[in-house]
């Protein structure tokens, strides 16, 4: 196969994902420079997509706007996933390295993180009665992304089509159980945090009286 440009690979991933990605694996491809501008594109399509849609669909108030949800679902959620797929997977016995995971799985989101984008412009040009027109590209993105993933998945780590699946549900089910770890430890970190400024509030009251 010939040597092809990073944006060429992306290409021949999406379009030919099959042999993409075995080609990729083959090559020692893949940049960890290329996987985290398409991880940044996807955080900034998630804020466009939530706060500058059209008003004839969505309504955004940009005054109660806050970055923190859309950090926890792109780069949280990436980084639970990469960690996650391959804790699974070593037991597994895998061949994918984390550095492999990050970048395949980086390279497997791009339909997805197109969709945002054209969502984002038809939603600026089209009206209500043609909101339809929005709902493909979602839709196509979203199950040529899973496809993409799946296909990630067998080829990093050389599994059966059986086992890849196997691999993503436990995956999917060892992230679930990471966020909600996370999100009980920022709760209890924000109780205390609570607690010792009361205490401080306190006893700065009964210093001054």
């Amino acid at each position: 196969m010939m040597e092809l440009t990073e944006r060429q690979w992306i290409r021949h991933i999406v379009f030919h994902p099959v042999e993409g990605f075995e080609d990729l694996r083959w090559k020692k491809a893949g940049s960890m420079l290329i996987a985290n501008i398409i991880i940044a594109l996807w955080f900034i399509g998630e804020i466009l997509c939530g706060s500058f849609y059209g008003q004839q669909f969505v309504m955004t108030d940009l005054d109660k706007f806050s970055i923190v949800p859309y950090i926890t679902r792109t780069f949280i959620l990436f980084f639970v996933w990469t960690i996650s797929n391959w804790s699974i997977c070593t037991l597994f016995y895998g061949e994918g390295t984390m550095r492999k995971i990050y970048i395949y799985s980086a390279y497997a989101l791009v339909p997805y993180i197109s969709q945002l984008y054209i969502q984002v412009l038809l939603s600026h040009f089209l009206v209500r009665d043609e909101v339809i027109f929005i709902h493909i590209p979602e839709i196509v993105g979203i199950f040529w992304s899973a496809l993409l993933i799946f296909t990630a998945i067998k080829a990093v780590h050389q599994f059966s089509v059986s086992k890849a699946l196997l691999s993503i549900l436990f995956t999917i089910a060892v992230m679930t159980v990471i966020l909600v770890l996370m999100v009980l430890a920022v709760s209890l970190i924000q109780q205390v945090y609570s607690f010792i400024s009361s205490v401080v509030a306190e006893i700065e009251y009964r210093i001054r009286v």
